[in-house]
């Protein structure tokens, strides 16, 4: 629910819906369905700020952060500066923190970062920005932290004071067990920020161990706090901050005693709040299938009983008997949502010929597809529906892959120079050869951008193995498809953005193909953000596209990939795979040796891929037999996109 502009504390944030549906709540937070709605509303709120203040010929005191989190607010920011007329001259900005030791002119400084977001298009004056000075001698490190304190004072305090949250809780580099009067000063980096920072660092060895960042006290004297929260993967940190106790160990958490506080979330980020993961436990529900369905499956997990054991009096204990009263008795309850989830359960992933598919969750017709399998990166269609692929090719159907981009930035420099100094062994006389590879021996720090003919080496690399895989899955040559999005096409860990040539490359694919079916990689939590973009540039095709006749007819079925999988009520439709096959996407997965053994982009997770995605499917195949459903030695899982 948005609400009238009214001044710049109450704008666009109101609390939606009655008192039992937040009564776990101890901070108030609005979802919204795109984190780019979001960032708007955000971005309005601090224009209005400053419109206000300059109106009163005041300064406004801006706290600002970094991460991927605000880029969109400060784009925003920017778009209304050009566009609008929105001057930031009246405007001074304190930057949370600052990565120790730290050049500012290292592109993974903070200073950097604020310059190229939002201070280089601005009309800020240079003097009235404030960011921490990653180079302070370390003897005059307390006077700094002393003196960014005063002239926060000085300066008439935070107006708003803009936040991300790490996993650990942090906001700011307030790690667990930072004090609820800490001020400005130097930290050490807790482990999993540093491996949540590793993919821009190329890898957790080039992660600073520590930190200057505002304290807690200094953050909680701001008149006005918003904190932005995406994805999946700051699910259970929201949880705990929004509904926890107040606790050194969670640092956010004392956000809760601060008066003018919003959290901001898209639909991801607030899943696990229990008035979204389990509504039925605060207020009364309107009961759809869906619905119905994920509060079964919640159920039979919280008592370790498959569906069909489930009681009247199990459902009446949990909070269900508004559900329990719709359906009639849980005999029947359990009968047709054990019926529901095992319908999705298909060896056909392209329909079964000449079979009754009332009930399938694909199409019998037409019998011969044509299937185009979307992989963000040169390895995401093996890892993450290997098993699926190899059922579509063995079943004859025409299956297209499609590599969105080259995969370059992920092959590291060790391995690109194993395969120059292979090729001039070949070719010693090479002037490009021994250019690559002087170009790698002589880069200088992790921030350098590699060469053009380095990074079509390791394009080359990824491409090459991508060709192994498919071989080995028996798909021939001319249906292995590299589009090279541009948008990836930077060097650089910082990605460009989505752009009419990348949409434009994807709807002439499509069109080209017509395809009855698509997959693509709907995991958002990839470490390094290429999944997200990839899945906007289809989105934005099919958007172009469904008004072609053959798109009638084209289903669109989202993977998720080797961080996170479909929850077992989301699943539309799930593939079992058998002992061998297992054994096949395993081996499909090896043919990707630049990403094995050292992979630099990790995530959380140190196991090698193609173990955590064997769990996974395990896993899936557990949950599924836990459920009261047949034991299957691994399950890949689909959702359906309905554009």
């Amino acid at each position: 629910m948005k609400i009238k502009i009214k001044d710049y504390n109450s704008i666009a944030f109101a609390k939606a819906g009655k008192f039992e549906e937040s009564r776990y709540e101890k901070i108030h937070n609005v979802v919204f369905d795109s984190s780019s709605e979001a960032s708007i509303l955000v971005a309005q709120e601090i224009a209005a700020l400053i419109r206000e203040k300059e109106a009163l010929n005041k300064p406004c005191v801006l706290g600002l952060a970094t991460g991927s989190s605000p880029i969109k607010v400060y784009e925003e920011l920017v778009r209304m500066h050009k566009e609008q007329g929105l001057s930031f001259a009246n405007v001074v900005t304190f930057n949370l923190d600052e990565y120790y030791p730290m050049d500012k002119s290292n592109i993974q400084s903070y200073y950097y970062f604020m310059h190229e977001h939002l201070f280089n298009h601005v009309d800020i004056l240079s003097e009235n920005i404030n960011i921490p000075n990653g180079l302070v001698n370390s003897e005059d490190i307390y006077q700094y932290c002393i003196d960014y304190e005063l002239k926060i004072k000085e300066a008439g305090g935070l107006d708003f004071q803009l936040l991300g949250i790490g996993r650990t809780g942090h906001i700011g580099f307030n790690e667990p067990g930072s004090h609820l009067n800490s001020a400005t000063r130097i930290i050490t980096l807790d482990h999993i920020t540093r491996i949540d920072a590793a993919p821009t660092f190329l890898g957790i060895d080039n992660v600073p161990r520590k930190a200057i960042t505002m304290g807690i006290g200094t953050v909680l004297s701001a008149k006005r706090i918003v904190l932005l929260a995406w994805g999946a993967n700051k699910g259970s940190i929201v949880k705990e901050t929004i509904e926890g106790g107040v606790s050194s160990y969670v640092p956010a958490t004392y956000l809760q005693n601060h008066n003018n506080t919003t959290f901001v979330l898209d639909q991801e980020a607030s899943a696990e709040l229990t008035r979204v993961k389990t509504p039925w436990l605060v207020t009364s529900c309107v009961w759809d299938e869906s619905l119905k369905l994920k509060a079964v499956v919640w159920l039979s997990e919280l008592l370790n009983k498959p569906f069909l054991k489930l009681t009247d009096k199990d459902y009446n204990d949990n909070g269900m008997s508004g559900l329990l009263t719709e359906e009639g008795t849980a005999y029947d309850l359990n009968i047709k949502m054990f019926n529901k989830l095992q319908h999705t359960i298909t060896g056909w992933p392209g329909g079964k010929p000449n079979a009754d598919d009332t009930n399938r969750p694909e199409r019998a017709n037409p019998k011969k597809k044509r299937v185009i399998i979307f992989s963000p990166h040169p390895d995401d269609d093996v890892i993450s529906m290997g098993g699926t692929f190899d059922r579509l090719v063995e079943q004859g159907h025409e299956v297209h892959i499609a590599y969105q981009t080259s995969g370059n930035i992920a092959v590291s420099d060790e391995e690109a120079l194993k395969f120059a100094e292979i090729s001039k062994e070949i070719n010693p006389d090479s002037e490009v050869i021994n250019n690559i590879i002087n170009s790698i021996k002589t880069k200088q720090g992790n921030d350098a951008i590699d060469s053009l003919d380095v990074r079509k080496l390791k394009g080359s690399i990824r491409r090459s193995e991508s060709l192994a895989a498919t071989r080995y899955l028996g798909l021939p040559d001319d249906r292995v498809h590299f589009l090279d999005l541009p948008f990836y096409e930077t060097g650089t860990i910082k990605k460009g953005k989505i752009s009419q040539v990348d949409i434009g490359i994807m709807h002439n694919f499509i069109d080209d193909i017509k395809p009855h079916q698509i997959y693509a990689a709907g995991d958002l939590a990839d470490p390094h953000g290429t999944h997200k973009v990839c899945l906007d540039a289809l989105f934005m095709a099919l958007d172009d596209l469904k008004v072609k006749s053959y798109m009638d007819d084209c289903w669109v079925w989202l993977y998720r990939g080797a961080w996170h999988e479909w929850e077992s009520y989301e699943i539309e439709m799930a593939v079992p795979m058998s002992p061998d096959q297992v054994l096949k996407k395993r081996h499909a997965i090896f043919y990707h040796q630049s990403q094995k053994d050292g992979v630099m982009f990790q995530g959380g997770d140190s196991r090698e891929f193609w173990v955590r995605v064997e769990d996974r499917n395990r896993l899936t195949a557990k949950k599924y037999n836990d459920l009261g459903l047949a034991d299957y030695a691994a399950i890949e899982a689909f959702k359906r996109y309905y554009f």
